[in-house]
């Protein structure tokens, strides 16, 4: 069967996510260990250093998406982003005073000064962390959404149990996988430090994820939208977390970030593909669901984004490749700061 471009787009949204979940997920449990990991300023510089060349291209992925739904699927973007205002308006905050937070910390040497632009980025992180799986547990429980494609519920509306287990699941999978890149990239003392927070959280995490799939389970209508093999990816989603565990305790722990990589990877898939065709669930008629036909621009729009994403997506997938390979080395004692 054919794909259509509602639904090729629909693919590369959901591609962009879970580029920005692994990429940007890192980001966010760097940030979240840095108050508890480093102990003075030259260990801070050194943790801020393992994401500060990659920081800002890995928000490029989130950016792309906003922009892919804005074009792609117009009444998708405006129920979302005036529906979910308050909270989208408090991670974005939370997101830029981070990334103000990466630039200014250095420019004063005063402790005061230091540690208070440390916190910005541990609550630019927190805040985003949280906030996403949020978010993303809303799109699949359902919100109040009326005929004329209007969300009509309040900001504590989005504050149910169901999103809640997703926000923690989110959050605590993503200090995870912070921690575990914290150990990839740093020398002693930060490199033992991640690796007791890995064994610390990864627990708390894999529990979390799980308690999301059942959840998940008992409170949506997703495992019957999931075909032949409904729970096949969430539960690989799980199983890739224990792999983690295991890999940790043999210490492989290029293989544990694969895992949790994996991890993130699926449970964003099994989000999209319980969503798919609908893009925003009505908790009032399911009818009044949005979906990529009925909140997509015109075949033509979508035609022309197709070319343009066809010639510029494997320039920036390959830029950003090669940044990586540039600065996958460990960040030590030798390793010159500028955080």
């Amino acid at each position: 069967m054919p794909i259509d471009l509602n639904t090729l787009w629909f693919i590369l949204i959901a591609v962009l996510f879970v580029g920005f979940f692994v990429l940007e997920g890192f980001d966010f449990g760097v940030g979240i260990l840095l108050p508890f990991l480093a102990h003075d300023d030259t260990e801070r510089r050194r943790v801020i250093a393992t994401i500060g060349p990659v920081w800002d291209g890995n928000e490029v992925w989130v950016l792309t998406a906003g922009g892919a739904i804005f074009a792609a699927f117009p009444d998708w973007y405006a129920t979302l982003f005036s529906g979910f205002y308050l909270a989208l308006f408090l991670m974005v905050v939370a997101m830029i005073l981070r990334g103000i937070a990466f630039e200014f910390r250095s420019k004063d040497s005063h402790p005061a000064w230091r540690a208070t632009w440390d916190w910005m980025i541990f609550v630019g992180s927190l805040v985003p962390a949280l906030l996403w799986g949020v978010a993303f547990g809303n799109l699949l429980k359902g919100v109040p959404i009326d005929a004329s494609k209007t969300y009509v519920g309040g900001f504590f509306t989005l504050l149910g149990p169901y999103p809640l287990v997703a926000g923690l699941a989110s959050l605590s999978a993503f200090t995870t996988h912070g921690a575990i890149f914290l150990e990839l990239k740093s020398e002693d003392p930060i490199r033992a430090r991640a690796m007791q927070a890995v064994k610390r959280v990864g627990p708390v995490a894999t529990v979390l994820v799980a308690l999301f799939v059942v959840a998940t389970y008992l409170w949506t209508d997703s495992f019957s939208r999931l075909g032949d093999n409904p729970g096949l990816i969430p539960i690989a989603a799980v199983g890739v977390m224990l792999a983690a565990g295991l890999l940790v305790a043999r210490r492989a722990m290029g293989w544990a970030f694969v895992m949790t990589s994996l991890a993130i990877a699926f449970t964003t898939i099994t989000i999209f593909m319980s969503l798919y065709p609908r893009v925003m669930v009505s908790s009032l008629d399911p009818a009044w669901s949005l979906t990529i036909y009925n909140a997509s621009s015109s075949p033509y729009t979508l035609t022309v984004m197709s070319v343009v994403a066809l010639l510029f997506v494997p320039v920036v997938l390959a830029y950003q490749a090669w940044t990586y390979w540039v600065f996958r080395k460990r960040i030590g004692g030798g390793t010159r700061l500028e955080y």
